[in-house]
């Protein structure tokens, strides 16, 4: 009787939150659910959005919505601020002293004279700073100058303070220049403290997690040789499972098909096969042996084994802050078949996190989900405050591309941080317009609602919004042809980049190529990247690549680099590896395919009370971001190789025929 009647109260709590989203956020936001996905809010399309004037310019960058334009409420913030209310401490002697430094160290060539803009940056005061940093605009260099005033002049200790960056490379990069500049200062800060200080989101969890979560072995680094359990790279760079890790899901796999009846009922409704044989009664029935048919759900690119669909399925859903062990499947908005998925999915990963725990194993998932829940209902304890003080004052790059999930830990962390009597502060820089992993659960949408999920008090209630606009690499034509494709987002932050660098003869924007097939036309191919080769070495260029070639597959690539002369100045990468890199002439080898519709996903995002758009929105306008960033990598040319011109190429096709 008890269990009906809970299931009467959900089905009735999904339908009050279909018909009466506003209402249900408003209640939900009053109980302060900002951290913990409780119950689903529907999203709801926000309406295109449109040009407004300079005017306008301060509503855009708060978040603010345009008088007379309606849009899905979201839930409030959390009543309990985090930040403040007091500033942080900056007298102007500490300014004056860092700004006297910054002046002889680029007298000493050391690093490049800041602008006004960046000077905010390096110098705010704000415990809760955002910075909208556009394409080129010089954030890293401005983020160590940010960190050597805190440690050099406001006299924060490096053992309270990290740096997050998004991948063990871009991580090298950044601890090489700190490093660098801290040294004209000086300030003695060694190889093994700049490690400490520099880590990417999944290190930063793994220190925490070896002194909380008993020094855990990682399932993503399963057949990986030398691996660190602490200096963890970005799980979003890699794409594929191992072999090890394979073996272990078929393992589970095959175990829950043995042992849940339930279970073998929904695999053989997914895979489309007949119904199981019932079991042997009293008799010692034999092991069934689990399918291992192909399997691919609305949206997927590819069939695959059901033990690997899960898995990519489960982690995008931990990603996105929905726990599997709380979901209540009957309030997805799906058909019956995707519920089918979903329960089923559930059942297996009850029994892949038993083999796991056999094995003394664990998920990145799973640790982001264990720390958030021992920090926010435990009060932190089990972690030393040593533990914890390196994420005191946290600086952010990359911020668009977290996900929910990180959101929940960084706002237990500061609330546990703030709770022990910690002035926290946090720094977040970072370019909705280059939002690039919504497919593994990151949304652009976690920066624009920032003041949501991390609030203030008093005078720090709201984060200081500043904005890095110069564009220091690309030329104006290149930029103003990457903003374009962008007219079609629908929900973005409104800017313009100014362009620093000024043309040279024969610099151009985007030059498309249409009804190109690279398999049948690589020797054009070749011949034009040689081309440009010659024309970047004809005019003295200082960039290290002279031609940066990109496509959001790596198929073409090879086929590309195959054929090339190693000797050329010439690199060749998948546009979400390419981000941060340049080059001066940037070739594009891609079709720019819309994404197919992936009904489940539309059905979790709106359940986990998140997002504004739907998944298929956020993966179309996330397609035109994809074509930004890569336009954006070129310095003073840019070719576009497609067979069909579509999306971002038939913006661009329409804007050379308005120029010609």
């Amino acid at each position: 009787m008890l269990s009906a009647v809970k299931r009467y109260k959900l089905l009735l709590s999904g339908a009050l939150a279909r018909y009466f989203p506003r209402t249900t956020a408003y209640l939900r936001s009053t109980s302060g659910a900002a951290l913990f996905h409780q119950q689903p809010t529907p999203a709801k399309q926000k309406p295109r959005a449109k040009k407004v004037g300079a005017a306008a310019s301060k509503a855009r960058v708060s978040g603010e919505k345009k008088p007379g334009k309606p849009r899905a409420q979201p839930a409030k913030r959390a009543s309990e601020g985090i930040y403040g209310p007091a500033l942080m401490v900056v007298d102007d002697p500490q300014v004056q002293a860092m700004r006297e430094r910054v002046g002889q160290a680029v007298a000493a060539g050391v690093i490049s004279p800041p602008s006004d803009e960046q000077w905010a940056m390096i110098l705010s005061r704000h415990p809760v700073t955002r910075i909208f940093a556009g394409a080129g605009s010089g954030k890293s260099t401005t983020l160590v100058l940010r960190v050597v005033f805190m440690l050099c002049h406001m006299g924060i200790k490096p053992e309270s303070l990290t740096v997050i960056s998004f991948t063990n490379a871009s991580c090298a990069q950044l601890r090489e220049q700190l490093s660098r500049v801290l040294g004209f200062w000086p300030y003695p800060f060694d190889a093994g403290q700049a490690r400490q200080c520099v880590r990417t989101f999944h290190s930063a969890m793994a220190v925490l997690a070896k002194e909380a979560l008993g020094n855990p072995v990682w399932f993503e680094q399963l057949d990986e040789r030398n691996a660190s359990a602490t200096e963890v790279d970005n799980p979003l760079t890699s794409a594929r499972l191992k072999p090890a890790q394979q073996r272990l899901l078929k393992q589970a796999y095959q175990r829950c098909y043995a042992e849940e009846a339930d279970f073998r009922q929904r695999v053989h409704r997914l895979l489309d096969l007949p119904p199981p044989a019932a079991d042997g009664g009293g008799q010692r029935a034999r092991v069934p042996k689990a399918p291992l048919d192909g399997f691919k759900l609305a949206g997927e690119f590819t069939a695959v084994p059901l033990f690997e669909a899960f898995h990519a399925q489960a982690g995008f859903m931990e990603s996105i802050g929905i726990r599997l062990d709380q979901i209540h499947t009957q309030e997805l908005s799906c058909s019956a078949r995707e519920r089918d998925f979903v329960e089923a999915l559930v059942m297996f990963w009850k029994t892949f996190e038993a083999c796991l725990q056999e094995q003394g194993l664990l998920t990145f998932n799973g640790a982001f989900q264990k720390l958030t829940q021992i920090l926010a209902t435990g009060g932190g304890k089990g972690i030393s405050a040593q533990a914890l003080a390196p994420f005191t004052h946290l600086l952010i790059d990359e911020f668009q591309d977290i996900s929910p999930q990180i959101v929940q830990w960084l706002q237990a962390l500061h609330r546990g941080l703030a709770r022990q009597g910690a002035a926290v502060s946090l720094m977040a820089i970072g370019d909705d317009w280059q939002s690039i992993y919504g497919w593994r659960g990151s949304s652009p949408e976690l920066f624009m609602d920032f003041d949501k999920y991390f609030p203030g008090k008093g005078k720090a209630k709201n984060s200081a919004v500043l904005m890095l606009e110069t564009n220091y690499r690309s030329i104006e034509p290149v930029i103003r042809d990457g903003e374009a494709v962008l007219g079609g987002v629908e929900f973005k932050q409104a800017k313009a980049s100014k362009a620093f660098k000024t043309m040279q003869p024969g610099d151009h924007g985007v030059e498309v190529v249409s009804r190109f097939d690279v398999k049948t036309r690589l020797p054009e191919l070749l011949k034009e990247i040689h081309a440009q080769c010659a024309h970047v070495a004809s005019r003295k260029s200082t960039e290290r690549t002279a031609v940066l070639v990109l496509s959001r597959r790596n198929e073409p690539l090879q086929s590309i680099q195959s054929q090339l002369d190693k000797k050329l100045p010439v690199k060749a990468y998948t546009i979400h590896r390419a981000k941060g890199l340049q080059a001066e002439v940037a070739i594009i080898v891609d079709d720019c395919a819309p994404p197919e519709k992936h009904p489940l996903r539309n059905a979790l995002y709106a359940y986990s009370g998140f997002f504004r758009n739907s998944y298929d929105q956020a993966m179309q306008d996330e397609s035109l971001r994809l074509a930004y960033v890569a336009i954006t990598r070129g310095v003073s040319r840019v070719l576009w190789f497609t067979q069909k011109t579509q999306g971002a190429t038939q913006v661009l096709v329409a804007r050379g025929r308005q120029r010609g």
